[in-house]
């Protein structure tokens, strides 16, 4: 008799023989054969410490919701407590990888006798690291795809002309993938804590071998590199001068060996003029014309995010930008960014209504108090690779708290060239949901380093609705140069876990490696099978924005959303 508290494709999964379940693919999501353990998802009343019990760990959620993890012969015995009222199996995330790929028209040019793998190409990340012992990163023999693995935040030994981390050569890691996992990672410490890395390394290049080539990735055959950045981890952030080392390295990897390589970026922040114009940006372009090489990076996830606004100031009018800060805040930071020739007096109100002097145009710090919070105020100048003018102001709580409630900016156009003004908060989802502009503008909200002028900027769009995912960050008049480049599928994604399987990823982040795996084919067929030797850098750009295709509900191409329109890799090679 089937449970009424359990859902139906649990009941049915609990019901089926083993063999069943193995071959529908769908049975077994949530259950981890090795330890036969289920995760479920549970609904309750009632206290959290009435959840757990021997051998059961729970995960409370907000608003009575928890993640169970129970064995499986426990489970209607656990559903017969009083306070459980529903237990629902995990659905698979869709769509797969495999999806993915159809939607981008990558089945195509993979599939038949000459299909393109991206054999001689190096596909290269700058992430949070990869679990290399997951079999999608591993030849048929069991040897390691990963030609070098560069950690940064592992001491000892870090490759020449570097000063952090340690370097693992092929060869070491075949030694350690030979010692099995336990043993292994004695030799090789270095873990992908996040899977950020693993499941975007998986979409550009995995080789589906868990799933029998189902969620095979996109350059599925082409050598790997991958560098781990010193300080990525679930709750710590790299740094933009570990992301420069990276991609630096992985440059000079592909040169010394003489070979094509593709890089991918899913990493970003909102620091920034957002016009190309900051040494990270400028190094990226730079770079980018050494060897034979594309760099791919994500638009960020800040297209629906309250961390952007922007105006036009007329000579003598005025403006009030509304912010609300969030109970709980414990800091935050703002940029105001104008042309240096617009002269703008600018002050700020409290949430009490007090009204703060006018910034003073001058160089240096300037302090001033409100309530439980100081600020601390940069008036900047112009620098020598940027024409624009920032204005920076730190919230910083006098306790433990910045004062809640709503502040405002008020601007007037003492004298006004121009009139165009962009602020921003901080991205990364490190603010309250609270805190945020009341009306803010979804325009120029790609994160740098996708501003930079020679890399192809890439949103996301679901490809099981032909539509836009609002997430995607847009560009717009900001910059001298159209961006985004292109869209590819970044909703739901069946992609590599840093656990072993395959988990469900969302957002720029994994739409990126899609253009990344679709740039190695590219330049597989261009310059390693001799029918475009030249076709890297700019080329490829100019390709894939030539095959891209258009999506419902927009009418004009390119534009600040999904720039020249959805990556179609078949449409980009040429006939």
């Amino acid at each position: 008799m089937a449970d009424q508290k359990i859902d139906n494709l649990l009941n049915l999964a609990m019901d089926a023989t083993p063999q069943e379940r193995r071959k529908s693919g769908n049975l077994n999501v949530g259950y981890d054969p090795a330890t036969r353990l289920w995760d479920v998802i549970v609904k309750y009343s009632g206290p959290e410490s009435g959840l757990g019990g021997e051998g059961i760990q729970v995960v409370p959620l907000l608003g009575g919701y928890a993640v169970v993890t129970l064995p499986e012969s426990e489970i209607k015995v656990y559903s017969a407590r009083e306070q459980i009222e529903f237990i629902e199996k995990p659905k698979r995330l869709y769509f797969e990888t495999f999806q993915g790929r159809e939607a981008s028209c990558i089945l195509p040019v993979q599939e038949g006798k000459n299909g393109l793998t991206g054999k001689g190409v190096l596909v290269g990340i700058v992430d949070a690291g990869v679990n290399f012992f997951h079999p999608d990163f591993r030849n048929e023999d069991g040897s390691s795809r990963i030609l070098y693995l560069w950690d940064q935040s592992i001491p000892g030994n870090p490759p020449k002309g570097y000063t952090k981390g340690t370097e693992y050569t092929k060869e070491e890691i075949d030694k350690a993938l030979a010692l099995g996992e336990t043993e292994g990672r004695r030799l090789i410490p270095s873990r992908d804590v996040s899977g950020h890395g693993t499941a975007v390394l998986g979409i550009a290049a995995g080789n589906g071998t868990v799933s029998e080539g189902v969620n095979r990735g996109v350059a599925y055959e082409s050598d790997l590199l991958v560098v781990k950045m010193g300080n990525a981890g679930e709750n710590s952030f790299p740094r933009t001068t570990e992301l420069m080392e990276g991609i630096d390295y992985l440059i000079r990897q592909a040169v010394r060996m003489g070979r094509p390589i593709a890089i991918n970026i899913s990493f970003g922040n909102n620091y920034g003029s957002h016009q190309g114009d900051s040494l990270l940006e400028t190094y990226i372009s730079n770079v980018a014309n050494v060897g034979r090489s594309v760099i791919c990076v994500g638009s960020g996830n800040n297209g629906n995010d309250r961390i952007h606004t922007a105006g036009r100031l007329q000579q003598g009018q005025s403006e009030i930008v509304e912010m609300s800060v969030g109970a709980y805040e414990t800091t935050l930071n703002l940029q105001l960014w104008k042309a240096y020739a617009d002269e703008i007096e600018i002050f700020l109100e409290t949430p009490s209504g007090e009204n703060l002097p006018v910034l003073s145009e001058r160089i240096g710090t300037q302090r001033y108090r409100a309530g439980e919070t100081e600020l601390l105020v940069y008036y900047g100048k112009p620098g020598p690779f940027q024409v624009t003018q920032e204005i920076y102001v730190d919230f910083l709580p006098t306790g433990t708290y910045l004062t809640p409630g709503v502040w405002k900016i008020h601007l007037r156009g003492r004298r006004i060239r121009e009139g165009n003004y962009n602020l921003w908060l901080p991205g990364g989802n490190v603010l309250n949901p609270v805190t945020g502009f009341y009306r803010p503008v979804a325009a120029e909200t790609l994160t740098i380093p996708s501003t930079a002028a020679k890399v192809i900027t890439v949103g996301a769009y679901d490809s099981r609705l032909n539509a836009y995912a609002d997430f995607s960050g847009r560009g717009g008049g900001n910059l001298f140069y159209p961006k985004p480049d292109l869209v590819a599928p970044g909703v739901d994604i069946l992609a590599p876990s840093a656990g072993g399987g395959y988990t469900g990823v969302t957002g720029t982040s994994f739409a990126t490696p899609f253009v990344t795996g679709a740039a190695a084919l590219m330049m597989e067929w261009g310059i390693i099978r001799r029918n475009d030797p030249f076709l890297w850098g700019e080329k490829v750009k100019a390709y894939l924005r030539r095959g891209a295709q258009p999506l419902p509900g927009f009418d004009r191409y390119p534009n600040e959303s999904v720039g020249w329109g959805a990556l179609c890799t078949a449409g980009s090679i040429p006939k």
